[in-house]
């Protein structure tokens, strides 16, 4: 029998999770598959970066903290996944050698309306370092199953759909131009958008990212997840969301090519400082072709960091049958023309 079902997880409980020691192999491993970036995976290059030192991915910290809750909550637990991230905050930056633990404390829980087997807790999680600096905050509901509830079984779109439809969305739908080749700050124009990139999630690439930060049975067998709520293999929605990752980085190579190859200095990008109203509206299973987009929808000029400006960004994941899987509204600092 589980330990933890939803009627087991108390609003105002706190549990510190971890400890977790950040090795530089580590750090660069996961970098160079989804977000290789200078400051990510280049130690000399990371010196003329916008931080000055080599840190790692902001997707892996979120990736770290997800093993963290599952080794010591969702694996003994009646989980059913999560419909998304409420906000992510990267306050400080995690770097080689760096000891993490995750301070959990349980907001709030609420019973299911529509599926009286379930119900839904919201978390908060504070990661701290070895000084114990803050160096990422996040807020999230998690699905569980009510402990005397039959398992949920094999309707696991319709309720993820309908949990993330709950959570807050202002942004709308729409098809727009394409952003403009190089562009600094100064040059991105509200609304522009751009395609980013296409990737088909693989079985063995689906069970290798989810044992190493996920290992939830519908993420790691196969056979398991047809009596999960999936009802098949799924990726782990931090896997979703690193591809996103991946896709931006080979996006901007592309941009940066092409600058150099007609002579121009490409415009860099630096550290982003967090997302909000993530949502997984839909699992991505075994074979699916995920197409990624991204949408500016504002700027402002940063008045801490001079030559830099604040870019917000809407982005979607859609599958190959139009649906769309993914989607959250990020920023990242974009420098300015000198």
């Amino acid at each position: 029998m589980p330990r933890y079902a939803f009627e087991d997880l108390t609003p105002g409980t706190t549990q510190m999770l971890g400890p977790v020691t950040i090795t530089k192999e580590a750090l660069l491993a996961f970098a160079q598959e989804y977000d290789a970036q200078p400051f990510h995976v280049d130690e000399v290059a990371a010196k003329d970066s916008f931080i000055g030192t080599l840190i790692a991915s902001g997707w892996h910290t979120c990736s770290i903290n997800m093993r963290l809750i599952a080794d010591d909550v969702i694996l003994d637990s009646t989980s059913l996944g999560s419909p998304g991230i409420e906000e992510v905050k990267w306050l400080k930056p995690v770097r080689p050698g760096d000891s993490l633990r995750s301070r959990m404390t349980i907001l709030e829980s609420r019973p299911s309306k529509s599926r009286p087997s379930l119900g839904l807790v919201r978390f908060q999680f504070e990661m701290l370092n070895q000084a114990d600096e803050p160096v990422f905050t996040q807020k999230n509901w998690i699905m569980f199953g009510r402990r005397d509830a039959e398992p949920v079984k094999g309707s696991g779109p319709s309720v993820l759909a309908a949990a993330a439809s709950d959570m807050p969305d202002n942004t709308p739908k729409r098809e727009l131009p394409h952003i403009s080749s190089n562009p600094y700050f100064e040059d991105l124009v509200i609304g522009e958008t751009e395609v980013l990139g296409s990737y088909k999630f693989e079985p063995d690439d689906i069970i290798a990212f989810a044992r190493q930060f996920d290992p939830q049975r519908f993420h790691v067998d196969a056979e398991a997840a047809k009596d999960s709520l999936f009802g098949a293999l799924c990726a782990s929605g931090w896997h979703t969301a690193s591809v996103w990752m991946k896709q931006m980085v080979g996006y901007r190579h592309r941009i940066r090519e092409t600058a150099l190859a007609q002579g121009a200095r490409p415009a860099r990008l630096g550290p982003s400082p967090g997302f909000t109203n993530l949502k997984w509206l839909k699992p991505v299973y075994a074979g699916d072709t995920i197409t990624y987009r991204s949408t500016v929808t504002g700027k402002r000029a940063s008045n801490s960091r001079p030559g830099w400006g604040l870019v917000f960004h809407h982005n979607s994941g859609i599958n190959q049958h139009g649906d769309e899987v993914f989607s959250f509204e990020g920023m990242v600092f974009w420098e300015r023309r000198s």
